[in-house]
């Protein structure tokens, strides 16, 4: 009970510090003006903090990544069952959201839409999302697919430059934990700076605001749950018939209570690992498909980036169906969920892409924070587990035998 408590104590203290805000937005409006600075603190230090950690942070996993004959025939066939689970799972949340639509409940505030943009060609805006002018600009929170793009190249020239980049792959590694540990002392404001902005949202928007939230959060549950049973089972049954199926579900139980309690897919590894050795997954993919999409792979926050962009749109109202705007938001979501994955509150760096890409206003961050925290343990168990099920069809896709099923 001790250990459950302390998995989830960031998630509890975060409940906490929003019933708070609630309590204080209904109760005592008068109070947001003094409070809603708290928030933007908050918000002003997760920016300045998580704008070098995806630099460190994706050159140094691209710098580490080695080739040879084998290993590319595996990673090729790796990063394609990686992008195909990724892309369903957008799709998948996308239909699910267009069947079952929530209410907008009338957050347009004119201090939000002022701060709309107007329109721009599409051409311009395509080059500012995938570049910048100045090597200074990279490093702002208005560019972060540009930001992304480039520390995957930096990476990539890493690796190219041999032993002469050594130096300068030890720099990205050290830079990489150094901000991690950073971002992780901001972290522990969230419960306070989320609680004073839902506080200023209460106050202006009223309790509608709790149907608002629960909607969406609903909605996320329901359609994680269908596409848990549903969609792996066909992946499991892809890979390796019907056995498959049921050598996945038998040893996939401990994986998911792991992930449950833990809340981490990295603590998940160990026992996804030790499932793919029982259903009968080669060592040389379940040690390169697991580990690796344990960072890069992430069915979970696939489906909770289409419902925070879904979300962000409700509150400025306007039309998240439009065909730009859904295929932007699958492109965001492959980003958030193969690029993000690894580093610590990666959802939060997949919010401020969001923001940036669509001209959002700020004040929908710490709408879609909420929202991506609050469907974490789901979420995880879909990330995770769904590593042991894609090592499974990596198998299949790239010519290798499984293993007589030792469970």
């Amino acid at each position: 009970m001790r250990d459950l408590f302390k998995n989830y104590s960031n998630l509890l203290l975060l409940v906490l510090g929003i019933t708070l805000g609630s309590v204080i937005g209904l109760v005592w409006p008068t109070w947001v003006v003094y409070l809603k600075p708290v928030g933007d603190i908050f918000l002003n230090l997760l920016f300045v903090s998580v704008v070098p950690l995806i630099f460190f942070a994706v050159a140094n996993s691209i710098a580490g990544v080695a080739q040879s004959g084998k290993f590319s025939r595996i990673l090729l066939s790796m990063a394609f069952s990686f992008l195909l689970f990724i892309i369903l799972a957008a799709l998948f949340t996308i239909g699910a959201v267009w069947l079952f639509p929530t209410e907008a409940v009338g957050m347009q505030a004119p201090e939000l839409l002022s701060q709309t943009q107007t329109e721009e060609n599409w051409g311009e805006r395509i080059v500012e999302f995938f570049t910048v002018s100045e090597f200074t600009a990279l490093f702002s929170r208005q560019h972060m697919l540009a930001l992304l793009i480039f520390a995957f190249l930096t990476g990539s020239a890493i690796r190219k430059a041999g032993e002469k980049g050594e130096a300068f792959q030890a720099f990205v590694a050290s830079g990489y934990e150094v901000m991690k540990e950073l971002l992780l002392v901001v972290m522990k404001l969230a419960p306070v700076g989320l609680g004073a902005y839902f506080a200023f949202q209460v106050a202006t928007v009223g309790p509608q605001l709790f149907g608002f939230y629960g909607r969406p959060l609903g909605l996320y549950y329901a359609a994680g749950i269908v596409y848990f049973l549903v969609f792996f089972s066909l992946y499991a049954f892809l890979a390796k018939g019907l056995s498959g199926v049921k050598l996945f579900w038998k040893n996939n139980i401990y994986p998911s209570v792991t992930a449950i309690s833990t809340c981490s897919s990295f603590a998940t590894m160990p026992t996804n690992l030790q499932a793919a050795a029982k259903i009968g997954v080669p060592d040389a993919v379940a040690n390169i498909v697991i580990p690796i999409g344990s960072t890069l792979h992430k069915n979970g926050s696939s489906m909770s980036s289409i419902i925070k962009i879904y979300v962000a749109f409700l509150i400025i109202g306007e039309d998240f169906f439009d065909p730009m705007n859904l295929l932007i938001a699958v492109g965001i979501t492959i980003f958030v969920s193969m690029v993000a994955g690894g580093i610590p509150n990666g959802g939060y760096i997949g919010e401020m892409l969001m923001i940036s890409v669509y001209q959002l206003p700020q004040e929908a961050i710490p709408a879609v924070m909420i929202i991506g925290t609050l469907v974490d343990p789901l979420a995880t168990v879909l990330n995770s587990t769904g590593d042991t099920v894609a090592a499974m069809l990596t198998t299949r896709l790239s010519g290798e035998k499984f293993n007589e099923p030792t469970g």
